[in-house]
């Protein structure tokens, strides 16, 4: 179905649904990358305008990828639930922008109507919104997670501690997480993106990691960021999983590119279950996602990256994931150009996972050869804490030096909880009193040479 919208007499039409979001988008290189962008800021004023005008019924009778060939579109079709849709279905993309932000539609509410949402619906409505538009919506949604911490409770701001090594030596994967955890971070996860996706390094890595978590108790969980078919092979071998992580995206063939589908997440998912390691309404998936994966594996249909991204969170709530986080600024300025860019996206990504449900955090970070620099992750970091994100991921220095990213710091963690007030998940925060680390008010204490001690002499496995 054509789209029309007059501007000061000249007539810009758009030649469906998928056009017109992508026309609508506000400026990304991705999206011009792939030959889809508006021309120019007079026609994304069109397309946003149309947008704004056309009814949300819409998006559940128009596909953007047909669900005869894709299975995230069948997914979405097949959870969209007509009654929770029924609360928003008669108002228009720009009217449920405006019942959004409306101080009486609350947490209540927003929780009430997410089974009625679709992520194109959600993509839709944040394309005509400002940042503080997405960031006020976003704060009102709470999505609580749990296994041995409790993770997304509004005001507190949960971290992942990423020890990662250039050659997964147990040694160094060791002492980067220890250097986490004396700033105080790793309450959402410890969690190791390996070198390798060799079965053998997978279960070294999972059984070093939750032996440091059973020598010092820290209420929190370990992944190992292998791929899902490794850890399918390591549950097999009874080896301490206790989240499976998996990279994901918005269509049947960009996850095909992944080497996974919804199946392959299922069994997964039952297989966690099975190891027995947690409370039985425990969550036990981590995904990660970002904008820009479809197109690189050329299976975005013609979609904008946004709205594709927003499509890979129908995925993740499939399975009532722990943790859910975009790698936003990841794939390079191919995708998102400049900090004003991913600062843009971080936000838009974490305002569409957070209606759709989802434990939404953001790795806020960038490459060395895009336009963005520290200060760019300072203002989305603080941005992103105003929004109410679940949590955020923190390195060494702020420099992975096995992905060869920037990304944030253990300090920055300290920044979020001792000036944005922004504390730790509960559990965690009464273990870093009672270890030593804090004082009565949070704040983060130096370290005494006999915790320090203690930790760096704790019995670990292969170190």
């Amino acid at each position: 179905m054509p789209y029309k919208m007059t501007i000061d007499g000249t007539v810009h039409g758009f030649a469906d649904l998928r056009d017109l979001l992508a026309k609508a988008t506000p400026e990304r290189s991705g999206d011009q990358l792939a030959g889809i962008a508006a021309n120019g800021p007079v026609e994304r004023l069109a397309a946003q305008m149309a947008l704004a005008d056309l009814p949300l019924k819409t998006f559940v009778g128009e596909e953007v990828i047909p669900s005869e060939t894709d299975e995230v579109t069948r997914l979405i079709m097949q959870r969209h639930d007509p009654a929770a849709f029924a609360i928003v279905s008669s108002l228009t993309v720009g009217e449920f922008r405006e019942w959004l932000l409306k101080p009486e539609t609350t947490q209540r509410q927003l929780e009430a109507v997410t089974p009625g949402l679709t992520p194109e619906m959600v993509a839709g409505v944040s394309k005509i919104m400002r940042l503080q538009d997405l960031i006020s919506v976003a704060s009102k949604r709470e999505v609580v997670t749990r296994f041995r911490s409790t993770i997304g409770l509004k005001g507190r701001l949960s971290t992942r501690n990423q020890p990662n090594h250039p050659t997964d030596d147990s040694y160094g994967i060791v002492a980067s997480a220890i250097d986490g955890l004396l700033m105080g971070s790793g309450d959402a996860v410890i969690g190791v993106n390996p070198a390798t996706d060799s079965v053998e390094d997978y279960l070294r890595i999972v059984s070093l990691l939750d032996e440091l978590r059973a020598c010092l108790s820290i209420p929190t969980q370990t992944c190992c960021l292998g791929h899902v078919t490794t850890a399918l092979k390591a549950i097999a071998a009874n080896a301490p999983v206790d989240l499976v992580f998996q990279s994901i995206a918005g269509s049947q063939k960009a996850n095909e590119g992944f080497g996974v589908s919804l199946s392959i997440l299922r069994e997964a998912h039952e297989a966690v279950r099975g190891l027995g390691r947690s409370a039985a309404d425990a969550n036990l998936m981590y995904f990660e996602t970002g904008q820009g994966a479809a197109l690189s594996a050329e299976a975005n249909f013609g979609v904008d990256q946004q709205t594709m991204e927003a499509r890979a969170y129908a995925v993740a709530r499939e399975f009532s994931p722990l943790l859910v986080n975009s790698v936003v600024g990841f794939i390079g300025p191919e995708y998102l150009f400049n900090g004003k860019q991913i600062i843009r996206a971080g936000l838009e990504d974490h305002f569409c996972g957070k209606l759709l449900g989802l434990p939404m955090g953001v790795d806020v970070c960038y490459t060395n050869h895009a336009d963005a620099d520290q200060e760019d992750m300072d203002a989305l970091l603080t941005l992103l804490c105003a929004a109410n994100v679940n949590f955020v991921i923190t390195v060494p220095g702020a420099d992975d030096v096995m992905l060869n990213y920037q990304s944030l710091a253990h300090h920055d963690a300290v920044y979020c909880r001792e000036i944005l007030k922004r504390p730790p998940a509960p559990e965690f925060e009464r273990w870093l009193f009672d270890i030593g680390l804090t004082d009565s008010g949070g704040r983060l204490l130096e370290a005494p040479p006999r915790l320090v001690n203690h930790m760096a002499n704790a019995r670990l496995l292969g170190a």
